[in-house]
């Protein structure tokens, strides 16, 4: 269905009309002085674009305000399902996730191109679900609240790149944020997934102080260390097989998940990353009121590019007769 955002500005259409008579003694000087500096035979040649112009001025004009009326576009009326679950997502985007220690297809990925492949089938499947994204590194920032609107987290989480937040890991302000924007909303089902790769090494919270608040909230931490055990590193002395995991601290984030209800996961590839998935799926979602929006797309950019068009043509017209009358 189509409809217009402001459709009182379309009372501005008629606006050029008052101008118009305002200068029309002016303008007729104009012509007097065109009459006198140009033959019969000119006159006719430049008054047919003059009209011509003048009709798509006048179109131009009403191009203009149709645009600023925002006109758009509502699609049928869909309708969320009433249960569903509040699920605050925080990612680690410190230095060590850019280690290539994943496989995809037989192919060396990094652990946060790994994490985005997950996350991203994930997202996509929770319909029903809110969802939030947090990302952490020196600091935590919360890049989307929680929303139904999974488009624009998955587009947040493929946007975010290492080093983004910071080369260090604040585990605990990540949860404390999380926290904090989970008690915003009534809720019985918070729940927090978090996924990291390493140790708290930043932050003014710390871990186990994040989780007495945690707890005191009812937050539901589910935690998930990113990373291989094993991994060949070419080296002045040769190959090596090395553990690029070494610096994760899975005691502490057994803890956070133990001490919450929630569940700590070891992802060393990508199969045991996605085991998120069954266990996610039997959490009980919460009841809620029906929710039904519409989606909208907006439709302005088509009359507002017809516009600049046609103001385009009119500047190139005029060029041309201020040209043909200097010639004169």
């Amino acid at each position: 269905m189509f409809e217009l955002g402001y459709p009182w500005l379309a009372l501005l259409l008629p606006l050029p009309l008052l101008f118009r008579q305002k200068s029309s003694a002016h303008g007729a000087a104009l012509r007097h002085l065109a009459l006198y500096r140009f033959s019969q035979q000119q006159q006719s040649q430049v008054q047919a674009p003059k009209d011509w112009s003048r009709w798509l001025r006048a179109l131009c004009w009403s191009l203009l305000v149709l645009a600023a009326t925002q006109p758009r576009w509502l699609g049928d009326t869909i309708t969320l399902p009433q249960q569903g679950r509040d699920l605050m997502l925080a990612v680690d985007l410190s230095g060590s996730m850019d280690i290539t220690d994943m496989q995809n297809q037989n192919q060396a990925i990094n652990r946060l191109d790994a994490v985005k492949l997950v996350l991203n089938d994930f997202i996509q499947k929770r319909q029903g679900d809110r969802l939030g994204l947090i990302l952490f590194g020196d600091a935590a920032y919360q890049q989307t609240p929680l929303t139904y609107d999974l488009t624009t987290v998955r587009t947040m989480l493929d946007e975010s790149v290492r080093g983004l937040a910071g080369e260090r890991t604040a585990i605990g302000e990540a949860i404390g944020l999380a926290v904090k924007r989970l008690n915003s909303y009534e809720t019985s089902n918070k729940v927090l997934i978090l996924l990291s790769d390493g140790a708290n090494t930043a932050g003014v919270i710390q871990p186990l102080e994040a989780l007495q608040l945690a707890k005191a909230a009812g937050v539901k931490i589910y935690t998930v260390g990113v990373g291989a055990e094993q991994m060949v590193q070419e080296s002045i002395f040769g190959r090596q097989l090395v553990n690029p995991s070494q610096d994760l601290d899975e005691a502490l984030l057994t803890q956070l998940a133990s001490e919450t209800g929630g569940r700590y996961f070891r992802a060393r590839d990508l199969k045991e990353l996605a085991g998120i998935y069954q266990l996610l799926d039997q959490l009980e979602p919460v009841e809620r009121d029906q929710v039904s929006y519409r989606p909208q797309q907006s439709l302005l950019h088509y009359p507002l590019l017809a516009a600049l068009l046609l103001m385009a043509v009119l500047a190139l017209r005029q060029i041309q007769l201020r040209r043909q009358s200097d010639v004169a």
